[in-house]
């Protein structure tokens, strides 16, 4: 009778051991997949910002040189075209503060795979979990 209870405690043993050992290997699993999310995250974000400030300047540039050659070719109007490009760059600067701002209240669903995998394997552990308190 002391053998029935001491494999039973050690079947019991094992399968808890088991049981650690898949829920440390998904956990193991889900960070890895979390640091790549991570990582792709960064180098597209740091990719995004070069592409941006590289057009920034070179819309600068090209809108100062256009300028200059208006205020060239137009020289007697030179206050008008002044005054009207003025204008001109201020409301395009509130707009873009405009969409700044409205991008920025949206959600971003960074780490989306990450969340979703957690949530199946909550899921599975719930069902497990309740496959095995229900009495054969």
């Amino acid at each position: 009778m002391s053998e029935s209870a001491s494999s039973a405690s050690g079947g019991l043993l094992a399968a808890t051991r088991n049981s650690a050992a898949t829920l440390l290997a998904t956990g193991r699993t889900r960070l890895e997949l979390l640091a790549n999310e991570i990582s792709e995250e960064k180098l597209r974000a740091v990719h995004l910002l070069l592409l941006s400030q590289v057009a920034a300047f070179c819309l600068m540039v090209a809108t100062i040189l256009a300028i200059g050659l208006l205020l060239v070719v137009f020289w007697d109007n030179r206050l008008v075209i002044l005054a009207g490009l003025t204008a001109f760059f201020l409301a395009g600067s509130g707009l873009a503060y405009l969409a700044l701002r409205a991008s920025m209240t949206r959600s971003n669903r960074l780490f989306a795979a990450s969340i979703s995998e957690l949530g199946k394997d909550l899921r599975q552990l719930q069902g497990a979990a309740g496959n095995e308190s229900r009495p054969d």
